[in-house]
């Protein structure tokens, strides 16, 4: 008989693939979401229909009096009458520009993002400044895709600063800002087709590097459009030529590719939805909004039942907000709010589940494949609280007091007709353990721990090597995170952040996780502190398909198709989080050398009082020789020889001390080794450790004990 726990998982794999074959919804299982706008109801504020969905205005008389009336607002909007001017008398997009990729922003040498200006590489500047300091030398002859990803930076700016410029045409009145909106209009339709055929340019993308570039771009351009759409500039004939030449091959294009429920997907429907609504094409609206992979099952379909984003990463949350935010503020304006109110009411619980997920610094937990931390609450409750009203929202939009067309045309006093400004509040819920399982995520929260457990994955899309991976926080102390990713375009992209070793999770000489898998959770008491799970297809057996990375220095295990099954389970227990993991292979006969990667947010201590293991330099080609490429990327390497188990001593942020206890249970030799693996932004490093077993086993126990350092026992740094 199949054990009820494996009779689960291959249910879900089972309906998985079977949503792969029947060419709905690949890979992705139905999400129950029932009355969602009563989901999350103390941090709404309820509009007389009943409704979280706020109907937005657009006053612009009231802007110009508010203007005239008020010294900040006249100084503001000077101030955006001079960037206006200067922006339409400096900036042009070109016809013979292709636009690259954003992920190639990056610097050469540690891969850093760049920061863009508007000044053009190899023309108005010889150099392009990097996050970490550096001058990178850039133009369109000798750093060719560095150049190309600049000028889809810019296409997208150029697009966001024509629906600046249409906004000071509506405050203003003046023709000069309408005539420069529709010029440039005119100009991606008439130069529509000079685009496209790139040389590094992706399939089924136009006026951007790939269509979620197209789409991005498409959605600024509506805006723009818009804005201008009553002008005297914007003609019948003018008006039908941006449908004809612009639009309506863009809403085309977007249809050729993503078929399926994706991120990039939803950004391409949002994006039709608006150019339908813009021209009142009922049968456009009806094919972006209802087809397969309309817009209503990328909400449907894409937003798991505890209202995260189904490829995981924390940042789509926000990435789908700003995907949709025009949309519902536009559907809203023109009176079609009625027809998308479900979907509006999904994507605002996407914008405050992460509240429920914070750490005590503000960081969110960090899984899949994203840039950077997220932290909460989100920018978005401020910028989107003219259409989505929350408590915390008004509170960040009053106290930050950020100026912008959107506050100026529908300021915080229109929304006391509701319930006024006195319910904004700074209160966020509170953060209590819970079990995530659509999303495959759990989370505990006890004593002085706060801990987030990754267990398994919905899809292959954006994820990583990283099922069991966990992050922690003792008195609001950061001890582990995710630390997110680079730009894709950089090699350590491939060669480290997605991998095994970057994680705190088991390896297989050297590998971490080989395939997506959703994992099991086999155990949450949220009363005792204990949460556990299982990937019984760490690595699935049989499977010798090429990794992501490729196979160069993979090891012959991985090459053979062995198959691997793991399992964790995270205890709080007073003080101390404890941590055990075990690891075998599925074939009889077969071993393999187990190793353990664990990464700390503080420094390890080179001494201390009471016995710990003596460390010596190993350098650091001894460190990644005969192993994965990944391990080159660690520096400062020392090693220890230990038997049994070890403990060494990391100084925390504020002087914290933990004692940090590796153990093999049933006992055997291992090597522990100790160094700075890389953290982000770039150049910045963390705690690394790696525990291997001297001896390939068929199977592997470890337990990693994490508390605070004895009272009285010295630390000597």
């Amino acid at each position: 008989m199949i054990p009820a726990r494996l009779a689960r998982l291959l249910i879900f794999l089972l309906a998985a693939l079977a949503a792969a074959g029947a060419d709905t919804f690949p890979g992705t299982p139905d999400f129950p979401k029932p009355a969602p706008e009563k989901a999350f109801a103390a941090l709404k504020i309820l509009q007389p229909d009943g409704s979280s969905y706020r109907t937005p205005r657009e006053d612009w008389e009231g802007a110009r009096r508010r203007a005239a009336a008020g010294p900040a607002w006249k100084k503001w909007t000077d101030e955006q009458r001079a960037a206006a001017d200067a922006w339409m008398a400096r900036n042009r997009d070109r016809a013979g520009w292709e636009a690259g990729w954003n992920h190639e922003f990056i610097s050469p040498a540690d891969g850093a993002w760049l920061v863009w200006t508007e000044d053009v590489p190899g023309e108005d500047t010889a150099f392009v400044k990097s996050r970490s300091g550096e001058k990178i030398a850039v133009s369109e002859k000798d750093t060719p895709a560095i150049f190309r990803a600049w000028v889809g930076a810019f296409r997208k700016q150029h697009a966001l600063e024509m629906g600046k410029i249409a906004s000071m045409y509506q405050f203003t009145g003046d023709n000069r800002y309408a005539g420069w909106v529709c010029a440039q209009l005119d100009f991606y339709a008439d130069n529509y087709d000079s685009w496209g055929g790139g040389a590094a340019q992706r399939k089924d993308s136009h006026l951007g590097y790939q269509s979620l570039d197209d789409a991005v771009i498409v959605s600024r351009l509506v805006e723009a459009a818009r804005l201008v759409f009553d002008s005297p500039a914007a003609t019948p004939a003018r008006r039908r030529a941006w449908f004809d030449k612009l639009f309506k091959p863009e809403v085309e294009l977007l249809n050729r590719s993503r078929q399926l429920i994706h991120n990039i997907a939803l950004w391409q429907r949002a994006t039709q939805v608006q150019v339908a609504l813009l021209y009142r094409d009922e049968t456009l609206l009806e094919q972006a909004m209802g087809g397969r992979f309309g817009l209503r099952e990328q909400i449907r379909r894409g937003v798991t039942s505890d209202y995260l984003w189904f490829e995981q990463s924390m940042g789509y949350n926000d990435f789908i907000v700003m995907a949709t935010a025009p949309l519902f503020t536009f559907a809203g304006l023109i009176g079609q709010a009625g027809r998308i109110r479900e979907e509006a009411a999904i994507v605002q619980n996407l914008m405050l589940a992460p509240l429920l997920l914070r750490f005590p610094d503000g960081t969110i937990p960090n899984p899949a494949d994203n840039g950077g931390r997220p932290r909460a609450p989100s920018g978005w409750l401020a910028r989107a609280c003219r259409i989505w009203p929350t408590p915390p929202g008004l509170a960040l939009a009053a106290k930050s007091g950020e100026r912008s067309w959107e506050s100026l045309i529908d300021p915080l006093e229109n929304f006391a007709g509701v319930e006024g400004l006195e319910k904004a509040s700074d209160a966020l819920p509170p953060v209590v353990s819970r079990n995530m399982e659509s999303t495959r995520f759990a989370l505990l929260k006890k004593g002085r721990w706060q801990v987030f457990f990754h267990y398994g994955q919905i899809v292959e899309s954006h994820r990583q090597s990283e099922a069991l991976n966990w992050s922690a926080s003792f008195d609001g102390v950061d001890i582990s995170h995710d630390p997110g990713n680079v730009g894709y375009g950089a090699q350590s992209t491939k060669w480290y952040y997605r991998r095994g070793l970057n994680h705190n999770v088991p390896l297989i000489d050297g590998e971490g996780q080989r395939a997506w898998a959703p994992g099991e959770l086999v155990r949450f008491d949220a009363e005792a502190g204990v949460m556990e799970a299982a990937q019984p297809l760490y690595w699935p057996p049989g499977d010798t398909r090429m990794p992501p990375w490729g196979w160069e220095t993979a090891p012959e295990s991985l090459r053979s198709g062995t198959g691997a099954r793991a399992s964790r389970s995270l205890r709080i227990e007073g003080d101390a989080l404890v941590e055990e993991t075990g690891i075998a292979l599925a074939a009889a006969g077969v071993t393999a050398r187990f190793g353990l990667a664990l990464h700390l947010q503080g420094k390890a201590l080179p001494a201390q009082t009471d016995g710990g293991p003596a460390f010596r330099a190993v350098g650091e080609a001894e460190f990644a020789g005969g192993r994965p490429k990944t391990f080159s990327y660690w520096r400062e390497v020392r090693a220890a020889s230990c038997r049994d188990r070890a403990a060494v001593d990391v100084r925390f942020a504020g002087g914290l001390v933990m004692r940090v206890e590796f153990a093999i249970p049933g006992g055997g030799a291992f090597t522990l080794y100790q160094g700075a693996s890389p953290d982000l932004p770039p150049p910045a490093r963390r705690a690394g450790f790696y525990l291997e077993l001297d001896e390939p086993r068929a199977e592997a126990k470890f337990v990693t004990t994490i508390r605070p350092a004895r009272a009285g026992a010295p630390i000597l740094e």
